[in-house]
């Protein structure tokens, strides 16, 4: 059996600088397995600037911080398995694979990086009745579509959901001469980035409806209209708010859904509000030297916090290849308190150090304090808004502070400074 000191499960941005870091840090045979043809994952079809501001401290588009990364890849020598599915992996970190070249495969790996990325969710998941005509789309599939294919599959479109893919992609069919009337938000307010919102909405006048669903779907062959109501504040759609809209393309853009069916079938324990992996500050799973990054632990705003975390998962997974770090006990657990949906990570091991934790807030906030329960440590922000990762980082001398106690609980309240 082949054996590699760190295997990665996912070519994109944090397979990639997972692959990157795992080297830098020592380990001598790296290995990426990737399912499509190249490497770049959702990368290949974000031709829209925007990326890699924080990480490089310019603009790239999407290919141009993949091509960035691609590079690296190369000239450290990290070895690729291109057009290969992995099937299994176990908790010895055995990994069952197939591709048309070898067939059936099987490797061995010191340490496993978790990098799968997520897939959207679809009609079928939000359960909207009506027929089934051609015209429903994902938003991921339409850019895919229309930036790798340069097929343009409708021209007057409504979008369901304000995720950042669709507000790009509201942008993206304007420009290409399609109709946007409108997009459909079930929130109160908007779910993508603030600036996504100005460029690629309001920018080009496309009307918002918040608080707005879609209640059926019209068409045979292909979708002729939609018909949208106001929702209540338990997002049940209000009688007499109902209104038919013209269309030939209806846009999904309600979700994406960590691809976590590998590490479920290895055991790994999930977190039911990310759906993905429960991990600690070295981004270490439940599995003794199986690690996990990117959009497979927890959905990203920012591919340039995918490449950072990614970098944690990775050198951590090296110096577990190499023995030197190995799981202890569970020292505290990461809550999250009032106003706060989830953090990550969920667990701390050593409770020293720096430790930077990710979470989501529950609802839209101005002038707000990150604040750590039953402590004098807090953090300011101008605002919090549940489209937008907050990251806080908790340094050596915060956890002086916290000696002793099992938990950290963060919660988000108001500013009264």
């Amino acid at each position: 059996m082949e054996y590699v000191d760190v295997a990665i499960i996912g070519g994109g941005p944090a397979g990639m600088a997972a692959a990157v870091a795992a080297k830098e840090n020592g380990a001598e045979r790296v290995m990426i397995i990737e399912r499509d043809r190249g490497l770049g994952g959702i990368l290949q079809q974000c031709i829209h600037p925007g990326f890699g501001l924080h990480y490089f401290k310019e603009e790239l588009t999407g290919p141009e911080y993949a091509e960035r990364f691609i590079r690296k890849v190369e000239e450290l020598g990290i070895e690729t398995k291109l057009d290969t599915m992995v099937l299994d992996i176990d908790k010895s970190r055995k990994i069952h694979y197939v591709n048309p070249e070898e067939g059936v495969g099987y490797l061995e790996a010191g340490a496993v990086v978790l990098a799968m990325g997520c897939r959207e969710r679809t009609r079928g998941a939000i359960n909207i009745p009506g027929t089934r005509p051609a015209g429903i789309f994902t938003a991921g599939t339409a850019q895919r579509l229309i930036n790798m294919d340069g097929l343009i599959p409708g021209r007057k479109l409504v979008i369901l959901g304000s995720g950042d893919v669709g507000l790009i992609m509201a942008r993206r069919f304007t420009l290409e001469g399609a109709e946007v009337k409108a997009v459909v938000e079930i929130m109160p307010y908007p779910n993508g980035l603030a600036r996504n919102i100005m460029q690629c909405l309001i920018d080009f006048d496309i009307p918002l409806l918040l608080s707005h669903t879609v209640t059926r779907i019209f068409g045979k062959e292909r979708v002729e209209g939609v018909e949208i109501s106001q929702v209540d504040e338990n997002f049940n759609p209000i009688p007499g708010t109902e209104e038919y809209i013209e269309c030939d393309t209806l846009l999904l853009s309600v979700g994406l859904i960590p691809e976590n069916e590998l590490s479920e079938k290895a055991g790994v324990e999930l977190d039911p509000v990310t759906n993905g992996p429960v991990v600690d500050e070295f981004r270490q799973t439940s599995l003794e030297g199986i690690f996990a990054a990117g959009n497979v632990l927890q959905v990203h705003d920012l591919v340039d916090d995918v490449s950072k975390e990614a970098e944690i998962a990775g050198r951590s997974a090296s110096l577990y290849a190499k023995g030197e770090l190995r799981a202890r006990e569970i020292l505290m657990k990461a809550i999250p308190g009032e106003n706060v949906r989830y953090v990550v990570p969920q667990v701390l091991r050593r409770g020293d150090g720096h430790v930077e934790f990710f979470m989501r807030v529950t609802k839209p906030m101005e002038r707000v304090r990150v604040v750590i329960r039953n402590s004098d440590v807090s953090f300011k922000r101008l605002f919090a808004r549940p489209g937008e990762m907050m990251k806080v980082k908790v340094r050596e001398n915060h956890f002086k502070k916290l000696k002793g106690k099992k938990e950290i609980i963060f919660d988000i309240v108001e500013d009264d400074d």
